[in-house]
């Protein structure tokens, strides 16, 4: 067996493969180009195209581009009418973004534990967790699996509850036959730089009601009830406020990244998807390795692959397996420590382990593999040889 780079031996890769990246290439310049030679540089054609487009994807009449996935679970839940006194329920296997947009409209976040087999949101906690206050649930599609909407729209639709799908990891996914962005009251997104597509960054949130799209529109302006554009053809300068919002403004430069991006999307979402069925595959032979299940209800957007570790079969626990793939060249990551575990909702919000014993046992076992379209067949290789090698060294 060859030494572990850890302990002296030499690496899988002399240099770090990391576990997401972007992909821009010429087209993508160029039409940045464009639109920094043109007269808008924000809020104008461009992220109108790149709306329209997106909706388009989505099979929703709206989508409304805003400047981070952050912004755009924000402006989600402003739209849902969240506020003080209000709780929406969230997973607690997810990024904090997701828990944070409640407690910006005064709302409390109430964690819900997930599905042991896909680490999805369970509707069963889900449903446990609901009360009198309860005013949204927030779905994540977590790793670019798309959970079991028809379950959760008929959880929301029986206690009148307003469902939100964090679909930051799922653009491009579908959920029999129907793809994310349509499966929820509002869909939110992010074109953060490992994402699916970028924009540097930005966010997008899509929904079926006029109602919702307006108040996004105007929340996105510092909720001024007017547009720029419509001030110079009406000839007026006269505007108002007319509730709390917030510059989550997206730029011409963004959009024309990102829209140049989403015409790659099919190709990317194809090599995403080949390469974990050859991580699938691989896996199949080591037992301490097991991927996380995929319901045959979807087609996956594989943002990330995750596998858990089987540490009964280790001598050693996960922070022992990252750091030794680490040393191989491999840039594994940790998607997600559980939110209520974190200092912040302990102390804010009285949260502890035990809440989500599901989620937190899973935290102790899971890693993210490399995976983003840009990376060759060897670079496949190389992650399969070194979480081979690892487990093999450290295998009871």
């Amino acid at each position: 067996m060859d030494q572990l780079a850890l302990h002296g031996g030499t690496p899988v890769r002399s240099e770090i493969l990391p576990y997401g990246r972007q992909w821009i290439d010429e087209e993508d310049i160029q039409a940045v180009i464009e639109v920094l030679r043109s007269d808008w540089l924000t809020t104008g054609p461009s992220v109108a195209r790149f709306e329209e487009a997106f909706a388009s994807l989505c099979q929703t009449p709206h989508a409304i581009a805003v400047s981070s996935g952050t912004a755009a679970l924000h402006t989600a839940m402003f739209a849902a009418g969240a506020g003080e006194g209000d709780e929406v329920i969230v997973p607690t296997m997810t990024f904090a973004a997701t828990a944070n947009c409640a407690l910006y409209q005064g709302a409390s976040p109430v964690f819900a534990d997930v599905d042991p087999a896909t680490l999805l949101i369970d509707p069963d906690s889900v449903e446990n967790l609901i009360t009198n206050r309860t005013r949204a649930v927030i779905t994540v599609d977590y790793t670019g699996h798309p959970c079991d909407y028809d379950r959760f729209r008929s959880i929301c639709d029986q206690h009148d509850l307003i469902l939100i799908d964090d679909a930051s990891h799922s653009v491009g996914a579908l959920y029999r036959g129907r793809p994310t962005g349509s499966l929820a009251d509002l869909s939110t997104f992010s074109f953060h730089p490992v994402k699916h597509i970028t924009g540097g960054e930005g966010g997008m949130i899509t929904t079926d009601r006029d109602d919702y799209a307006e108040a996004m529109k105007k929340f996105r302006n510092h909720n001024i009830d007017s547009v720029f554009q419509q001030r110079a053809r009406e000839g007026t300068w006269y505007y108002e406020v007319v509730d709390l919002g917030f510059n989550y403004r997206f730029t011409d430069i963004q959009s024309a990244l990102a829209s140049s991006q989403l015409t790659r999307l099919p190709a990317w979402l194809k090599r995403r998807r080949e390469i974990a069925e050859t991580y699938t595959e691989a896996f199949r032979e080591l037992d301490a390795v097991h991927p996380l299940t995929v319901s045959p209800e979807v087609e996956h957007a594989w943002h990330l692959f995750v596998i858990r570790l089987d540490l009964d079969r280790l001598t050693v626990d996960r922070g022992e397996v990252f750091r030794a793939l680490r040393a191989e060249g491999i840039g594994v990551n940790v998607h997600y420590i559980p939110v209520h575990l974190h200092p912040y909702y302990r102390e804010r919000l009285g949260t502890a382990p035990g809440l989500c014993p599901i989620a937190e046992e899973a935290y102790e076992r899971i890693l993210s593999l490399p995976l983003y379209p840009k990376m060759s067949d060897r670079d496949i290789e190389d992650v399969v040889t070194a979480v081979a090698k690892v487990t093999a060294a450290f295998r009871r």
